[in-house]
């Protein structure tokens, strides 16, 4: 049953009660499409969602990541009730977003790309008026806490205009957890953010989750999304083609790097080294790519040492999240 248009939303601890258990996934989605209508009688139709199924488990730093137009905003939009879907399931905090709208938008923060601050009010204005809209009780409100915990108190009373970008990029990060939301969503969070500030920022939210927030990522900086989070899901013209742990998702591609520095110049690459795709590097260096699965590191120093040269450094480079993303995003469609 729909809830009265003058109900309030409940906080955080009204949706979920203490006795009640907690959901298995603060996100799940089942099949979830949407169809844009062309703007003109003779396009097609655009799908920018194909039966998408994704469960972002509960205390998890999640992040989904794509190319631009891969559908990750479209999703976004559809837990933020901004875009409707087309079909399909949405879950958040078990809160189906069909049958309970306004509950499932309580149970959720979201910080869009865009900044969409007033500029004539203050932060703790816009954080107390934000908190009177979700029907947080004024006892109940936090604003001088978020404040604090996002380097802003000292701007509380200046105007919002007189913020700087990171300033309020973190502000828009308070805003969406003055109502104490079970999952965070942050969309590009840390665009056009100093790197001082971004750590600030990844500070904060490692903090969050630690306190049981959920955290739903999408960030072109890849490096963020392989430090940060611990499951990662990979979004491509509209379908998911992977979402698994990070671990898992870093040893699909079975490639190393071994990097040799020898004491002195060669002429030639021994014959014995070549099946390991060698090439050289900077002065006196050798690069030697091989499998991990098919061969040992110790295997490929014996046959070093069998051509008497001299190995005066080594260092191994690890495959990256990079590796994995153009790898898996580079396919065509058809074969998805």
């Amino acid at each position: 049953m729909r809830p009265s248009v003058n109900q309030p939303p409940r906080t955080t601890a009204q949706i979920v009660p203490h006795s009640s258990p907690l959901p298995d996934s603060a996100v799940s989605i089942r099949g979830l499409t949407k169809v844009y209508a062309p703007s003109n009688g003779t396009a097609p139709p655009k799908r920018a969602l194909d039966r998408v199924d994704l469960e972002i488990p509960r205390g998890s730093l999640f992040a989904l990541l794509g190319p631009n137009g891969a559908g990750k905003s479209t999703l976004i939009n559809i837990l933020a009730q901004l875009v409707i879907k087309t079909s399909g399931e949405v879950k958040i905090w078990d809160i189906d977003l069909d049958r309970d709208p306004r509950h499932a938008a309580a149970a959720i923060g979201i910080v869009p790309q865009e900044l969409n601050i007033d500029p004539f009010f203050t932060p703790a204005q816009l954080l107390d008026i934000q908190a009177g809209m979700y029907g947080v009780p004024k006892a109940e409100r936090r604003t001088a806490e978020l404040l604090n915990a996002l380097a802003l108190s000292d701007k509380a009373d200046s105007y919002a205009r007189t913020l700087s970008g990171g300033m309020r990029r973190r502000l828009m990060v308070a805003k969406a957890m003055v109502h104490n939301p079970p999952v965070l969503v942050l969309d590009e969070p840390t665009a056009g953010v100093d790197v001082e500030l971004r750590q600030q920022l990844w500070g904060y939210v490692r903090q969050l989750n630690r306190q049981g927030v959920t955290v739903l990522l999408t960030t072109h900086y890849l490096e963020e999304a392989e430090e940060l989070c611990d499951r990662i899901a990979i979004i491509n013209h509209g379908k998911v083609i992977a979402c698994e742990s990070k671990e898992d998702l870093l040893a699909r591609v079975d490639s190393k790097e071994l990097v040799l520095t020898l004491a002195r110049d060669i002429a030639t690459i021994p014959e014995s080294l070549q099946r390991w795709h060698v090439e050289g590097g900077a002065a006196r260096q050798l690069k030697l790519r091989y499998r991990p699965s098919e061969t040992k590191v110790s295997d490929i120093l014996d046959q070093v040492r069998a051509s008497h040269l001299e190995v005066v450094d080594l260092t191994t480079v690890e495959t990256d999240l990079e590796d994995i993303f153009l790898q898996l995003t580079r396919r065509s469609p058809s074969s998805e």
